[in-house]
């Protein structure tokens, strides 16, 4: 019988994160040095939103044209309430709930901690090996 990948091994662990109370260029940063699109936000080391490369993108883009000044932060930019789930979620459950929500990630945690980021690149990624051991190319090693 075949077996459902889970959460666990298509999730990217041990996330890195932001402090609600970070600069804009904290984040910014810390997003360009680890290729990353997806910064759970953080407050006394319990998670309280999210922030994408789109957040970023988007107040350069409105404090330009509106000539805005003054410093930004991650406070100023991040999604409350985003989509957390249990490690233990079925991982079917996570991908047909960010398809209906239209959101490109989901928190994954442990008992209220922050273990891992689930997003559309990891489910890709995932679907990809998956399809992969399913339907081997002809001529793959792999193929038993």
């Amino acid at each position: 019988m075949k077996k459902m990948p889970t959460l666990t091994t298509a999730m990217t662990p041990f996330p890195y994160s932001v402090d609600l109370d970070a600069s804009f260029d904290a984040a910014s940063e810390l997003m360009g040095r680890h290729n990353v699109r997806h910064l759970p936000v953080t407050r006394d080391h319990q998670v309280v939103g999210v922030i994408t490369d789109r957040d970023l993108t988007s107040a350069i883009h409105v404090h330009s044209q509106t000539g805005a000044s003054g410093d930004l932060n991650v406070s100023d930019l991040y999604m409350a309430d985003p989509y957390i789930v249990s490690v233990d979620e079925p991982l079917d459950n996570v991908l047909l709930t960010m398809a209906e929500r239209h959101i490109g990630s989901a928190i994954v945690t442990r008992a209220g901690k922050l273990v891992g980021m689930f997003t559309t690149v990891d489910a890709c990624r995932s679907f990809g090996e998956y399809l992969r051991k399913q339907f081997p190319h002809p001529g793959d090693d792999a193929a038993a």
